[in-house]
């Protein structure tokens, strides 16, 4: 380890930036966020080191930065020159600020960009709310410390709870009551207590996650999975997750959803922290709204984090605008599901213009183009099947809806596919 990490406290001290350039000022700002009385100056003198605890240069002439560089390590002060490796007794590393918690990277100077990068990374995986946690933390800190005066048990109790069920309240924006569960922590009444987290898969690509859903997979303790959700998105999950499969297909349920909604009730019951991961987002045509309901009515904590739906990566993979100044100033998201052999959807709206997706409706298809054209609908207005969205293996079929509807079921593979109607489909953006 070529340097040694170390946080400095710097309240009410005294610390000198010299330059006057963007470096200098984004170095005098970081410190007063840190509590530093800071005395900036465009060129160096040696008087200016007179009581400081630490000294920066950055965006002044060499010679005064060598000088400044030689007087802070000649009286013991600490010292850096931005991007002077030479010049510097400390470096400044990379930070994540969750205040009260900070996370620093560095690569030694050998590599900054390699350690921004890290940060970004490492930032990213921390959520803001982690700041609340730790102040949560510390608020009880003394307490904890008189009620459980056995260091063991103390940090047994801390893990439960930092790592369970109050940051997961904190997280979910519920910090009255993350407050209430770690005061029953600490007095020891507190019940294992689950939550079920109703998470939106995307359409299949791993990256194409939320950051909160990444999250929440590495830390679930079960899985309940639809059928369309792929082994890349599943393999974020924690390896001993247990994974339970619910999937659905147009012509058979594994699971009734009333099934599903009793099986999340049961699991949040027993104290477990369950990922209820569908593909798209949970709340269009995912039906997390009758799961959200069943959770609430059992007294059963959980919060909805949305995902990638269908429409939004057909049309970015296909590089299909859904609204257009010029051709769709609306975009209606509908369901192919035949209710009684029926299509019950509004066609005479659904003509006017805009643009249409329609979920799950390859095998509606035909009564999709007899209700449109009978509305009104121009025979030659642009359509598309989209197959497998936002995905490597997408595909793609392009004609009007008499021309799908002919093409469809020897084009289809089987995968889930989104219809797209309305002048705007046929403003594909060609790709160079």
């Amino acid at each position: 380890m070529q340097y040694f990490p170390i946080f400095l406290s710097l309240t009410g001290r005294r610390v000198l930036v010299v330059g006057d350039g963007e470096a200098a000022t984004r170095k005098a700002d970081a410190l007063r966020r840190a509590d530093a009385m800071v005395a900036t100056a465009a060129r160096f003198d040696t008087a200016l080191l007179d009581d400081c605890a630490l000294a920066i240069g950055a965006d002044a002439p060499d010679a005064d930065l060598e000088a400044l560089s030689a007087a802070a390590q000649a009286r013991g002060i600490p010292v850096n020159i931005v991007d002077r490796p030479a010049l510097c007794s400390y470096i400044t590393p990379s930070v994540i600020d969750r205040a009260p918690i900070s996370i620093a990277v560095s690569s030694g100077g050998a590599a900054p960009v390699l350690a921004r990068l890290l940060r970004a990374r490492i930032e990213a995986m921390v959520p803001p709310a982690f700041g609340r946690l730790a102040a949560l933390a510390d608020r009880y800190k003394e307490e904890i410390r008189s009620r459980l005066p056995d260091v063991a048990q103390r940090r047994r109790v801390l893990e439960r709870a930092l790592g369970g069920r109050v940051a997961d309240l904190v997280l979910a924006g519920e910090d009255a009551a993350a407050d209430l569960e770690l005061r029953r922590e600490i007095e020891g009444g507190a019940d294992p207590a689950g939550i079920v987290y109703l998470v939106g898969g995307g359409p299949g690509a791993a990256d194409l996650l939320t950051i909160r859903a990444q999250r929440l997979l590495g830390e679930a303790d079960v899985i309940v999975h639809d059928r369309l959700v792929t082994t890349e998105v599943l393999d974020m999950a924690r390896r001993d997750a247990d994974r339970i499969e619910v999937g659905k297909s147009r012509a058979a349920h594994s699971m009734p959803q009333e099934e599903i909604n009793a099986l999340l009730v049961r699991l949040g019951l027993s104290g477990k922290k369950v990922v209820r991961l569908k593909g798209g987002d949970p709340l269009v045509f995912g039906r997390g709204g009758e799961e959200a309901e069943a959770l609430a009515a059992a007294g059963v904590a959980f919060e909805i984090v949305p995902g990638v739906t269908a429409a939004l990566a057909c049309a970015a993979g296909a590089a299909i605008p859904l609204t257009h100044r010029d051709a769709a100033r609306t975009l209606t998201l509908a369901t192919g599901h035949l209710v009684g052999g029926a299509l019950d959807l509004d066609f005479a709206v659904l003509a006017q213009g805009g643009t249409l997706a329609v979920y799950m409706g390859l095998d509606s298809l035909p009564a999709l183009r007899d209700g449109l054209l009978a509305a009104g609908l121009d025979a030659g207005t642009p359509a598309a099947l989209i197959e497998r969205g936002g995905r490597a293996d997408q595909r793609m079929l392009r004609g009007t809806l008499d021309e799908l509807v002919l093409q469809a079921p020897g084009w289809s593979t089987g995968g889930p596919t989104l219809t797209m109607v309305g002048p705007a489909v046929g403003l594909q953006v060609v790709r160079r």
